[in-house]
């Protein structure tokens, strides 16, 4: 494996621990607290810098199926993450997370795992 797919495979590695902390704080208390805006972020900007990481390091296209599932996922996070600090400006720190959203975020999240494992599963096919 080369450098930057191995740097990409290590801060991936970031992403899941931030984003897992993230929705399992979000899911338990169903607010937006300071920790939950904090990892929700970190995650999306690990994600971001794994999947750059990822593609420059990386023979294929970077449109591959793998690659269009690993998007999908990074777009749902984007837009969660958008909805969480737009909940964050219009109702302070703390905020109560609505029904909606936090069904969103669950969903949003099992979309991520299920990238990430598939990810897995390919790396591992091609090693």
């Amino acid at each position: 494996m080369n450098s930057l797919l191995l740097t990409g495979t290590i801060i991936i590695q970031l992403a899941l621990v931030s984003y897992s902390i993230a929705v399992i704080t979000e899911q338990r208390k169903q607010i937006i607290s300071k920790n939950v805006l904090s990892f929700f972020t970190f995650a999306v900007f690990f994600n971001i810098s794994a999947n750059i990481f990822m593609i420059a390091g990386s023979r294929n296209s970077a449109f591959t199926v793998h690659g269009l599932i690993g998007y999908s996922a990074l777009l749902g996070m984007m837009i969660e993450l958008i909805l969480i600090w737009k909940l964050k400006a219009k109702s302070g720190l703390n905020a109560t997370v609505s029904t909606p959203l936090h069904l969103y975020i669950r969903i949003s999240y099992l979309w991520w795992l299920i990238a990430y494992v598939t990810s897995a599963i390919v790396a591992s096919a091609r090693i």
